[in-house]
């Protein structure tokens, strides 16, 4: 008896529907990709309940036809592909003519267009034409989606709380609005209006509209190409995060797609500038020539595929890491409400200022650094009614012995005074804001160095600050070692693994030889190890050796330069100085001279702040002595 029948065409649009119709996000995203591949100007989305009661998408595009418009709900139905070379050329944003089948599938459907010669209104209900008529002739089309899934009730217990779908939507429509800065986006949910844009084709402003202003204010631009890519876009300093990946937009060719590899570029770039467990917010633009994507891979259109993906993420982490080392700064403690006025030094502050004199107050010993304040410490008075009253917040720290985890002559070269630290991109010869030079003036708790100059003070946060320069000295320490460079042991390392595990180990031996590492077979479930290359630091050899197993065993090679980057991170924080360790003046000025010639001085390998500045009119400020 023959079991195998045909499905009948609603069933099949139902079942279809099921990939495509997710939730109301979903309906809204394909619905607005038809208005901009139709040339729209303006598209404005209405939700009633979430979009689960009503969806109405209004746009001012080319419209369609009457036969167009009747048409354009049947199964495989589109005007974006002709054959199937088209498959390798694609530039709209919708192709695979299943978008409208399967709304119509599980809704009822109005929709009115025109293009301008003819004005067409449609009825569907659950995917079937109802009625058609003649309409209006304003050019652009209206569609309203309305009790989405009312013929499967299955599919709406597993609807999220309205709070949850619109929530959905927003985010899709501001990735929509980012990835077409020129076309203007109204979204509105009943009669509150939750995003508005203008479509001036500024992407920077719709980033604002998106983000805020204050989020917009910390973005940087950045840019690079190569033969086959060129990359653009907005990403925030590093002192703005956030704690999701959900705020990292990636668009490839005009279309907002999720790539996992992108993300991660982006990651590498500002490695060592981000916090750990926090993210930028930032809109990456990649465009190259269509034959290098495939985006025939899934229903949402969301994944793709990208021929020459090393050469795109190079430019990733080119582009991205030159803007944000180009552009950071030391991180102002408090954020200015007015343009700062000028301030004068401490020297004219004692002559110009008697009511609030600078007057030497304490001796200490300083470095050459500072020949102008040799062995000076500067500190504000109050003179006017009470001369005997004074305020001196300079308290010299007492002198504690310096153990072996502290700075060391041997850690450090002193700056000369002729020396300017002064730090320039890679790619530019223009210069960067210099280093500010600071005179230390003491500690708080033993973990933070106070230190000042004339535009305010700082603190220093001196783990941080030791960390960054012996991290950038064991990483060049690090390259300059080649890995064929072996240290003998006297006793040899022993790993453990399971059956399966070694046959994957024993058929990518050559990854792991490839980087130093010949593994011996040790009875039946072990390997032990009788050298390494000598860059391995003696006491971390171990759990080195495992992780390149470990990346053996899942990407069958092994990234030695991650390796190399995450050696000189765990070596540098070990060997720098810790928190409650009091440090001499002497110790306090070398750090900071040898901070100064970082090639980043501002954040820790980890992405944490070195230093922070208040500045004289933040101080005056936060003491009423400004208004």
């Amino acid at each position: 008896m023959d079991i195998i029948k045909v499905m009948d065409e609603p069933l099949a649009n139902k079942i279809a529907a099921g990939e495509v119709v997710e939730r109301p996000a979903s309906i809204v995203k394909e619905l607005v990709e038809n208005s901009i591949d139709a040339g729209s100007t303006s598209i404005e989305i209405t939700l009633e309940e979430a979009g689960l009661t009503s969806i109405r998408i209004t746009d001012n595009g080319k419209g369609m036809t009457t036969t167009d418009a009747v048409r354009a709900f049947e199964r495989h139905a589109t005007s974006k592909i002709d054959n199937e070379h088209d498959l390798f050329r694609i530039r709209t944003l919708g192709f695979r003519g299943e978008a409208l089948a399967s709304i119509a599938a599980v809704s009822k459907v109005h929709l009115w267009t025109s293009d301008g010669v003819s004005g067409t209104e449609v009825d569907i209900e659950g995917g079937k034409v109802m009625n058609h008529r003649a309409a209006s002739l304003r050019q652009g089309t209206d569609i309203t989606v309305s009790q989405v899934f009312f013929n499967t009730p299955a599919r709406l217990k597993y609807m999220k709380t309205i709070q949850t779908e619109i929530g959905h939507t927003i985010d899709l429509v501001n990735r929509l609005a980012i990835s077409h800065p020129d076309i203007s986006f109204r979204l509105a949910h009943g009669q509150q209006v939750l995003l508005k844009t203008s479509g001036s084709g500024d992407l920077l402003r719709v980033l604002s509209d998106v983000y805020g202003i204050a989020v917009a204010k910390k973005m940087i631009p950045f840019h690079a190409e190569n033969a086959d890519y060129k990359v653009s876009g907005y990403v925030t300093l590093p002192e703005m995060t956030r704690a999701s990946k959900n705020y990292m937009t990636v668009l490839i060719n005009g279309r907002w797609v999720k790539s996992y590899p992108v993300n991660k570029a982006v990651l590498d770039a500002l490695h060592t500038y981000l916090p750990i467990g926090r993210f930028p917010i930032i809109v990456l633009q990649a465009e190259a020539d269509p034959y290098l994507t495939d985006v025939n891979v899934h229903p949402s259109k969301q994944y793709i595929k990208v021929s020459k993906e090393g050469e795109l993420l190079a430019a990733v982490r080119e582009g991205v890491h030159a803007a944000v080392k180009k552009a950071i700064i030391v991180p102002d403690a408090i954020v200015k409400e007015k343009k700062k006025p000028s301030t004068p030094s401490v020297q004219e502050s004692f002559w110009k200022h008697p009511e609030r004199s600078v007057k030497p107050t304490q001796n200490f010993q300083t470095t050459s650094e500072y020949p102008s304040q040799q062995k000076t410490a500067w500190t504000v008075e109050e003179l006017p009614q009470n001369e005997n009253l004074s305020i001196n917040p300079v308290v010299q720290p007492q002198a504690f012995e310096i153990t072996e985890t502290s700075i060391t002559e041997d850690d450090f070269e002193p700056i000369s005074e002729q020396e300017e630290v002064v730090h320039t991109d890679e790619r530019s010869d223009q210069k960067k804001s210099s280093f500010p030079r600071l005179l230390p003036v003491g500690q708080v708790h033993g973990t933070y160095i106070v230190a000042q100059n004339e535009d305010g003070f700082y603190m220093i946060d001196q783990h941080a600050a030791q960390e960054r320069i012996k991290y950038e000295y064991f990483r060049t320490k690090i390259a300059e070692v080649d890995h064929k460079e072996r240290q003998m042991l006297l006793m040899p390392l022993i790993f453990h693994y399971s059956a399966d595990e070694q046959l994957k180990i024993e058929e990518r031996l050559d990854a792991l030889e490839e980087v130093g590492i010949y593994l011996e077979q040790f009875g039946p479930s072990s390997y032990t190890v009788k050298e390494y290359p000598s860059w391995f630091p003696a006491a971390e050899a171990s759990s080195i050796i495992e992780e390149m197993i470990e990346q053996v065993l899942h990407t069958r090679q092994v990234n030695i330069a991650k390796l190399r980057e995450d050696t000189a991170i765990m070596m540098s924080c070990k060997k720098s100085i810790k928190a409650n360790h009091y440090l001499t003046m002497e110790d306090m000025n070398r750090l900071l001279n040898d901070l100064g010639k970082a090639e980043n001085p501002y954040t820790c390998p980890h992405g944490r702040p070195v230093l922070i500045h208040f500045t004289t009119y933040e101080l005056e400020k936060m003491f009423k002595r400004v208004m």
